[in-house]
């Protein structure tokens, strides 16, 4: 199926352009972004947006064998697909933080804005299950894969939560309990997203001194149970330093659930992340 010689993946591509640079373009003609949800939200559309443009160009002017061939130590398929898939879930946080934080009954750029999201989130969702259903061999599009880059994805939820929740009382407000929640989420962040690319590319192997999946295996238990101390503190400490400020008692709420949620999810993640790990090294063995 072609319309204007080009393919439908093609013709997905431009749309997922098209609406992205739309939900882009409105607020940024407002001015700069002070709201942590907000500068998520237009990280977002621009990753979707370079995203789009980077596999249109390479697949138009087909360099995807090359690169398959020097970089890749999977499938180009499988990159695409996986990238697809997690510009997907960004854009659904981008669309459903945007019309809940900014969207209101007399904010029409707002509305537009949020609706360009949502086209671009639905149509980047058509474009990641039928390059799914196409069952790509590798690693992002696999499940492990799609765990690994949903707990970097959640990790960013977080960052962006934590933000929102000290903004304007980061100098006078530092429980301890809170300060080791933030580590948590940073160290085992960083070690997610060395280990992505060490099974994406083959130029430089980040991790080649090293068993991967057993090295997965100790990260996936350190983090859990990192996750696990940070499950439970934040909650303790958080609502019990919970100040009940008119002005601000409600966004920050919002904060402390949203930071508690994602933190049990994280968990979830990584714990299935390492059933799948434990499984591999059994089948290996």
């Amino acid at each position: 199926m072609a319309l204007f010689g080009l393919s439908l993946s093609q013709c997905f591509r431009i749309l997922e352009m098209v609406f992205c640079a739309l939900a882009l373009i409105i607020p940024m003609f407002r001015g700069s972004m002070s709201s942590p949800y907000g500068i998520w939200c237009e990280f977002v559309w621009v990753f979707g947006l370079i995203v789009a443009v980077v596999i249109f160009v390479i697949e138009k002017y087909p360099v995807d064998k090359l690169i398959e061939l020097l970089v890749l130590k999977h499938t180009w398929n499988d990159l695409s697909c996986g990238l697809t898939l997690l510009s997907s879930l960004m854009l659904l946080s981008a669309s459903l933080i945007y019309s809940t934080v900014f969207v209101c009954a007399t904010c029409i750029a707002d509305m537009i804005c949020a609706i360009a999201s949502i086209l671009a989130c639905g149509v980047y969702m058509l474009d990641g299950v039928m390059l799914k259903l196409k069952c790509p061999e590798g690693y992002l599009s696999s499940v492990r894969g799609i765990l690994r880059f949903s707990q970097a994805f959640v990790a960013c939820l977080l960052f962006t939560a934590v933000y929102s929740y000290f903004k304007g009382v980061e100098n006078q407000f530092r429980p301890g309990g809170l300060i080791w929640c933030i580590l948590v989420y940073v160290v085992c962040f960083l070690p997610t997203v060395v280990v992505i690319p060490s099974h994406l590319q083959k130029c430089v192997d980040l991790l080649r001194c090293c068993n991967l999946d057993k090295l997965e295996l100790v990260l996936d238990i350190v983090a859990v149970a990192l996750y696990v101390s940070a499950a439970i503190i934040w909650p303790v400490f958080g609502y019990k330093n919970h100040k009940r400020d008119s002005e601000t008692h409600d966004y920050r709420f919002h904060d402390l659930n949203i930071i508690t949620i994602m933190t049990c999810v994280n968990l979830g993640l990584y714990i299935a992340d390492l059933v799948l790990t434990l499984i591999v090294l059994c089948k290996n063995r």
